[in-house]
């Protein structure tokens, strides 16, 4: 077994065997220190910005689901456009560490910032406007700088880096660990910091997670070291257009259909997923929706790091429905769900089909993306993964929570809740999937994967 796991690298010398076997257990060491590292603080500050955000807004500012889903649609835009911009960058220079340090560094900053938008700031600086749609505004230009520094640090680099640094063997665990990430990241924000935000001290919420992802971005400048993989030929614009082009479609048939099928999954996330917060606390009206949301991302945090082996022994591709249908129960199970023991057993259903879905698209595309064009795929992958759903889902969330037309009276005020229908709604959605992955399985198998390489730089 070892000679051949030793010639499937690509190695054939018996007497270099052993000092290669030493290098390459250090190597895997810090491939997981820094998926961790990288990937956990970075899923804190997505938190903030995928959930939190939306809560500050729905509590200080506006309760207007159509503000909400504005918030959520323009930061997928400028995420998009930055990570295609900064993805093919990073594979023309060759150099991911400096757009992860010093993008995590600024992404911290401007995350520390949110705590400074209000409506009487807003009234103060400009009393002549409406201070609400001021500090909308306000919160939606901000919203925006951020994504664009998060994703160039997060989802063009570091994605771009795991991409580099992985190899077909040990993908799905790897994207199992890294779906786990954002669950993690809620369960501690959830944990550890909530209590600031019901006490309504936003501004140090804010700085703490800032400050955080701030720090980890400086020792990443110091400590992150790169594979050394080839760069794509042509000029930066090329790079950028490249995987737009319908010539590249039609050669890598395989890679757009399974980021078809991300799209869909993403699609139905978003239907429910920016309003799951207020949905629990104002809806169910559980007070101790922490706990809820505690056992929830535990249970499936641990089905997922399980999963992911799983997937690496049964291939990423043959796993997408499987786990697309375990989500779909679990969205179907929530919709009936009133107490907090129902809730988190359909909790844990939903999540652990949702981040076991994520693990198994994300393995695919990676084992599906051409060695020299990582960076470019990230690009790609927010905008089938990110940009579309994040448009289209919240929308038809809020359009579903018009519908129902459901209120509740917070301090004199009337204020629009979030109903159940949100997740048959998303079951509906994710019903799709069906179709891009069967044509998965009927389009032609692309190349056989190039080996990993054990060469890195600093």
């Amino acid at each position: 077994m070892l000679s051949t796991y030793w010639s499937n690298l690509g190695f054939s010398c018996p007497h270099c065997r052993y000092r290669l076997v030493m290098r390459e257990r250090p190597a895997d060491r810090r491939l997981w220190t820094w998926v961790v590292l990288l990937g956990f603080t970075g899923q804190l500050a997505w938190t903030v910005e995928n959930m939190y955000l939306n809560v500050f807004v729905y509590d200080t500012i506006t309760d207007s689901p159509t503000a909400l889903a504005t918030l959520v649609a323009a930061s997928a835009v400028a995420a998009t456009i930055a990570t295609l911009l900064a993805g093919a960058a990073s594979d023309r220079t060759g150099r991911r560490r400096e757009f992860i340090a010093a993008g995590y560094v600024l992404w911290g900053a401007c995350t520390a910032g949110f705590g400074l938008v209000s409506v009487d700031t807003a009234a103060s600086a400009l009393p002549m406007l409406d201070a609400v749609v001021v500090a909308v505004i306000a919160i939606v230009v901000l919203d925006c700088v951020m994504s664009v520094l998060g994703s160039t640090a997060n989802d063009a680099a570091f994605n771009a880096w795991v991409t580099d640094s992985t190899h077909p063997g040990n993908r799905g665990k790897v994207d199992g660990v890294l779906a786990t990430m954002p669950l993690l990241a809620m369960l501690l924000v959830f944990g550890a910091l909530d209590p600031m935000t019901k006490g309504g001290h936003w501004a140090l919420f804010f700085s703490i997670i800032g400050g955080v992802t701030a720090l980890v971005g400086v020792v990443a400048w110091f400590g992150l070291r790169e594979p050394r993989r080839p760069r794509p030929s042509g000029t930066y614009l090329s790079s950028v257009l490249h995987g737009l082009r319908p010539s590249t479609v039609r050669n890598q048939p395989r890679l757009y259909v399974a980021l078809a099928a991300w799209a869909i999954l993403g699609t139905s996330t978003q239907v429910f997923l920016p309003y799951l917060i207020i949905y629990v606390q104002r809806y169910l009206d559980i007070d101790g929706y922490a706990v809820v949301l505690a056992a929830v991302l535990l249970g499936a945090a641990v089905i997922s790091i399980v999963g992911g082996r799983v997937l690496d022994r049964v291939g990423p591709s043959r796993a997408i429905l499987p786990v697309a249908a375990v989500y779909a129960v679990g969205l179907l199970l929530m919709f009936p769900a009133r107490s907090m023991l129902g809730v988190i057993g359909a909790g844990v259903v939903l999540m652990s089909g949702f981040m076991l879905g994520v693990a198994a698209i994300s393995a695919t595309v990676r084992n599906l993306t051409p060695p020299d064009r990582a960076g470019q795929v990230q690009g790609l992958r927010m905008i089938f993964a990110v940009l579309i759903p994040m448009v289209i889902g919240p929308f038809v969330g809020a359009a579903v929570i018009a519908g129902a037309d459901e209120t509740f009276v917070d301090l004199g005020v009337v204020k629009q809740v979030p109903t159940p229908w949100i997740f048959p709604a998303a079951a509906v959605v994710v019903a799709f999937i069906v179709v891009p992955v069967v044509l998965l399985r009927k389009v032609d198998a692309p190349p056989t994967p190039e080996p990993k390489s054990l060469e890195t730089t600093t």
